[in-house]
C-alpha cells in the first residue's frame, strides 16, 4: 500500500504512539481519523495535523455499537477506509494479592475490555468495511495493525491483567490474519518495549533512567516516531501478515 493512499482510523490517536502514526501518515499524504476519549487533546491533534487531513471522533472502544457507527462516519470523512491501527490502551497495574486484598475483578475486566476487546471491536468493524474495497497490489483491500507489548511475553509483578490483555492481542493475530486472508486484509501486531509515552512521562526521573539502563541497545526508551515508522513499513510491505514484531531494543522485562 502506498502511504499517500492510506485512509486510516487510529485508536488512542490523540497522543503517544497513535498520534505519532497519524503525523507520519499525514506527512506522507494520507488522511486519518483519530478515535479517543480525550476531546481536548483531540482538538489539539487535529489543529496540528490540519482539519482537512484529520478529524477527531470521541469513541469508547469497548462499546461495540459506538465503534461500528464511528467507523462508518470516519469512512465518510476519509473517503474510504483501508487502514486500522489500534493504539488505545490502559496499564491496569495491580497485584493479584495486594496489601488491601485480592485484585477486584472489575479492574482485571476493565483492562481486558480496553486492551483486548477494544482492539477486537475495532478490528472486526474495520474488516467489515474493508472487505468492500477495490483490490490493490496482490489483491489487498486493507491492513489492521494491533498494539501488544513485550509484557505479553515477560509480564512483571503487578502486570497480570495487562499481560493477559496484551497476550490476547498477540494470540488473535494469526487466526484473524488467516481468516481475513480471503478478503485481502492483512493483520499484524507490534509489541513495543518501553517507549516515551504520556504514561512514562509521569514517572520519576530515577525510574525513567532505570528503565533506559535496562535496555541493551540502544540504551534508551523507544521513540513514538520509531513505532510509527514500523507501522508505515508494515503498510508498505504486502508480504508481512499474521505476525507480531517486537520493537524493544532487545530488552527482556525483569520480574519487577
Amino acid at each position: 500500500m502506498q502511504l499517500n493512499a492510506s485512509r486510516a482510523v487510529i485508536t488512542g490517536g490523540v497522543s503517544g504512539l497513535g498520534l505519532a502514526v497519524a503525523r507520519h501518515l499525514v506527512a506522507k499524504g494520507g488522511k486519518v481519523a483519530l478515535l479517543d476519549v480525550n476531546e481536548e487533546k483531540g482538538a489539539e491533534a487535529v489543529a496540528g495535523l490540519g482539519d482537512g487531513n484529520a478529524r477527531f471522533f470521541r469513541t469508547d472502544v469497548t462499546d461495540e455499537a459506538q465503534v461500528e457507527a464511528t467507523l462508518a462516519q470516519a469512512r465518510g470523512f476519509l473517503g474510504g477506509l483501508n487502514v486500522a491501527v489500534n493504539c488505545a490502551g490502559i496499564l491496569g497495574a495491580g497485584r493479584v494479592l495486594g496489601k488491601e486484598g485480592p485484585m477486584p475483578l472489575s479492574r482485571f475486566q476493565a483492562t481486558v475490555m480496553v486492551n483486548l476487546v477494544g482492539s477486537f471491536n475495532v478490528a472486526k468493524a474495520a474488516a467489515a468495511l474493508m472487505q468492500e474495497n477495490e483490490t490493490g497490489e496482490d489483491g489487498e483491500r486493507g491492513v489492521i495493525v494491533n498494539t501488544a507489548s513485550v509484557a505479553a511475553y515477560e509480564g512483571q509483578i503487578g502486570q497480570a491483567a495487562y499481560s493477559a490483555s496484551k497476550g490476547g492481542v498477540v494470540g488473535m493475530t494469526l487466526p484473524m490474519a488467516r481468516e481475513l486472508a480471503r478478503f485481502g486484509i492483512r493483520v499484524m501486531t507490534i509489541a513495543p518495549g518501553v517507549f516515551w509515552t504520556p504514561m512514562v512521562d509521569g514517572m520519576p526521573d530515577s525510574v525513567q533512567e532505570s528503565l533506559a539502563a535496562s535496555i541493551p541497545f540502544p540504551s534508551r526508551l523507544g521513540k513514538p516516531e520509531e513505532y510509527a515508522s514500523l507501522v508505515a513499513y508494515i503498510l508498505g510491505n504486502t508480504y508481512l501478515n499474521g505476525e507480531t514484531i517486537r520493537l524493544d531494543g532487545a530488552t527482556r522485562l525483569a520480574p519487577k
